[in-house]
């Protein structure tokens, strides 16, 4: 029989349902290696008071990969959770446990396909190969009616092609047992403390409502489609869909189990207005990762896609802290800031208020935006944010969706009855009851 063993390195896919590289390895190998690395690079602090990833995502992160280490036990698995450089780590265990490929799914980011090129040099110094999967996306590149090079820049006729001339896979198989090397190392997950966060910072974490994990994920997503109440929902006074994305983009729930979710729940009476809101935001989500796989770097340079070259952006001084306190004269971009420094998370309408005000009332880089929000969002990827900033600043990948048009009408989207700006703004920077 073949004793062949699969090394399967967790990134942004932190499930055991509908994970393509789990479903291979073990289509692949009669035994598993499921490990998740902390990499010190993502909790490092950074200029104006920054990090790179904040307490309150850092907690996320924590609970889904607590969760995710519980769901591979209760099949007769394990995660080895450890910290360290992936590059370094990876060939080592690669090396122990005498595995015959490591599977891992493919970013689009300059910083996530750096770390992936290294550990990729690492591996192949071992004589071993890093196996890329295409696991985060609604549809599948293989799939797509163009190559990467020609995809339409314009989200409408991306849209329209995709929609007209491709499908969506179904979700994989969930394993019900994985089998793990005899000898796998017991593992821990790190605590708060031990990524660096201070006692004041993890009490503001604490005070989130959201969690993360697979299984919390799940209970989200059918709540969200049943319309039930819930103690989160209940403190949001708009859901326009993006409530599920903090469990999205860390792969707690994959694009394939919310469409095909969303489109059972239709066939039991889910509002098709609702339907589509959630869809769309799906295939939003994969424009950017195709665009980010299009052009790369561009979305992190001021200028963008514009031919115009941007000028006079303000030095950020008191106006951007008191922008990242919710102090402005805006009192919808004050609640929005206050919202996000409290749970980590706000409504997209919210996000784009924000961003425009601090764009266009302020005068300061949208770059410097999104890197706070890299910061505090709980659903930060580098594809979504960054590509969004770029079209509210004017100088995103689609030229007709560039700008804000009607910021009259995203206030009354956000906040037609004024429950959100009274709520947020009653709030000090932490939760309040």
């Amino acid at each position: 029989m073949n004793k062949d063993t699969i090394l399967v390195w967790f990134r942004n896919d932190l499930r055991v349902h509908d994970n393509e590289i789990l479903w291979q390895a073990l289509a692949k190998a009669n035994k598993v290696v499921p490990v998740y690395i902390f990499d010190p690079r993502q909790f490092v602090a950074l200029a104006d008071n920054t990090q790179k990833t904040g307490v309150i995502r850092s907690k996320f992160i924590l609970d889904s990969v607590h969760d995710l280490k519980q769901s591979l036990q209760q099949i007769g698995a394990d995660l080895l959770v450890t910290s360290g450089y992936p590059e370094e780590i990876l060939p080592s265990l690669a090396e122990r446990y005498q595995v015959k490929e490591v599977y891992h799914h493919r970013e689009v980011a300059k910083e996530e396909t750096h770390v992936s090129t290294l550990v990729e040099e690492a591996l192949w110094k071992k004589q071993l190969n890093l196996r890329h999967f295409i696991g985060h996306t609604l549809y599948h590149k293989e799939d797509l009616p163009f190559p990467i090079k020609d995809i339409p820049d314009a989200f409408a006729t991306f849209r329209k092609k995709i929609e007209r001339e491709t499908t969506i896979r179904p979700t994989v198989d969930t394993p019900t047992k994985i089998e793990v090397p005899e000898e796998l190392e017991p593992s821990e997950v790190p605590t708060l403390e031990e990524l660096g966060y201070t006692a004041d910072e993890i009490a503001i974490a604490n005070r989130s409502p959201f969690k993360g994990g697979e299984r919390e994920g799940l209970k989200q997503l059918n709540d969200v489609l049943r319309g039930a109440s819930n103690d989160l929902l209940a403190g949001f006074p708009v859901d326009d869909g993006t409530l599920l994305s903090p469990w999205i983009a860390l792969g707690c729930l994959s694009a394939h189990t919310v469409y095909h979710s969303v489109r059972a729940a239709e066939l039991k009476g889910l509002p098709k207005k609702k339907a589509a809101t959630i869809v769309l935001g799906l295939l939003w989500r994969d424009y950017y990762r195709f665009m980010f796989k299009k052009h790369g770097n561009r979305f992190f340079f001021v200028n963008g896609f514009s031919d115009v070259t941007v000028v006079n952006q303000q030095v950020p001084g008191v106006e951007f802290d008191n922008w990242k306190k919710g102090q402005t004269d805006d009192n919808f971009v004050n609640a929005a800031m206050k919202q996000l420094n409290a749970v980590g998370f706000m409504p997209y309408s919210a996000r784009v208020l924000a961003a425009h005000y601090l764009v266009n009332n302020l005068g300061i880089s949208h770059l410097l935006g999104a890197a706070y929000f890299e910061d505090k969002l709980i659903d930060y990827s580098p594809a979504s944010n960054y590509g969004n900033w770029a079209h509210v600043a004017g100088v995103g990948s689609s030229l007709k969706d560039n700008g804000v048009k009607d910021v009259k009408k995203i206030q009354v989207q956000l906040d037609a009855s004024g429950a959100y700006v009274e709520r947020w703004n009653a709030v000090n920077g932490t939760l309040t009851e």
